[in-house]
């Protein structure tokens, strides 16, 4: 079957931005087909771009979902681990994307990045597009990069970065949901083998872990922003949410924060020049049913913009990393 390229209608897409877009030449086209007989060059315009959109393909529901991550991927997807949101299982390894409010933004994060391992790959899936807004903004990591002041930037490559996890009763995802057991010597056996620090506290888990800012890419041998420092600092959710935490929690105890990697705290106007590089790397487009998006975790960010109506996306992740020095 002949590639058919075509760009985005969406004028908020410049070109040469991801995602790469591929488009059913005619209707009714098996994505599985289309997969089996162009997949080189897809999982080359994946390790190139950063993303690729499927449009216009018969996908055949969640079980032909989760075809197209075998046939893509070579691999079954992943169990979601160490869960940092909410998320329901639709079928097998096939999560809801989010489950938080529909008023709520996600801010732009690479999926895992605060784990040892992590998936490669990730895969989104349209059932229902929302009726305003809700895309899935993606940035370049690599833009990111580029970007972040060099000082700024020298100083997290150096001391690495800290993220501290405090698993609450009745507050957040629980420990039991985001280890996917209810066994405690279970989780501190994991944690051990992950490079966590784990600490069973009066009101429930901490976690730590201490990791680089700054990864290279395993097939492009690229140098890339991978990490979750702006996505886990308290400031970069809303105010409101902010000072409702920090009222609820010494800042210790917060759900989650990220610090320079001995500890210190980071700076509100670093985090708030990483988000504006973040930001400034994002680029979006509207979801149309059925599509498929493919994002290679080590070269592009994902986000989710609020939404109105019925928005339903799957999600599945592929291709364990090796892993990572803790």
């Amino acid at each position: 079957m002949t590639i058919t390229t075509t760009p985005l209608l969406d004028p908020t897409v410049r070109a040469g931005h991801l995602p790469h877009v591929y488009e059913a030449p005619a209707a009714g086209i098996p994505v599985a087909e289309f997969i089996e007989g162009n997949r080189p060059a897809i999982r080359a315009a994946l390790h190139s771009r950063g993303a690729v959109l499927l449009r216009g393909f018969d996908v055949a529901g969640v079980d032909g979902f989760n075809g197209s991550v075998h046939a893509l991927s070579g691999t079954p997807p992943l169990t979601y681990a160490e869960r940092s949101s909410p998320r329901s299982t639709i079928k097998g390894q096939v999560y809801t994307s989010t489950d938080y409010p529909a008023d709520e933004e996600i801010f732009l994060h690479n999926e895992n990045s605060y784990q040892a391992v992590w998936p490669q790959a990730l895969y989104f899936y349209c059932i229902e597009p929302a009726h305003t807004l809700g895309a899935t903004p993606l940035a370049d990591i690599r833009q990111v990069l580029r970007a972040i002041d060099p000082d700024v930037r020298e100083e997290f490559t150096r001391r690495r970065w800290r993220v501290v996890r405090n698993f609450h009763e009745d507050f957040g995802v629980p420990w039991q949901q985001a280890f996917n057991t209810d066994d405690r010597a279970a989780v501190t056996a994991y944690c051990e083998g992950k490079g966590l620090g784990v600490e069973w506290t009066a009101g429930g888990l901490r976690t730590t872990a201490v990791r680089d800012a700054v990864h290279r890419h395993p097939v492009t041998g690229e140098d890339v922003w991978f990490n979750h420092i702006t996505f886990f600092h308290v400031s970069t959710v809303a105010p409101d949410v902010r000072e409702g935490l920090q009222e609820i929690f010494a800042d210790e105890d917060l759900p989650t924060n990220s610090y320079y990697g001995d500890g210190a705290p980071i700076p509100d106007d670093v985090v708030a020049h990483l988000r504006q590089c973040y930001r400034d790397a994002s680029t979006r487009f509207d979801w149309q049913r059925h599509d498929i998006l493919v994002v290679d975790n080590m070269l592009a960010a994902h986000a989710r913009e609020p939404f109105t109506g019925p928005r339903r996306i799957a999600v599945a992740m592929a291709e364990p990393s090796q892993p990572a020095a803790g």
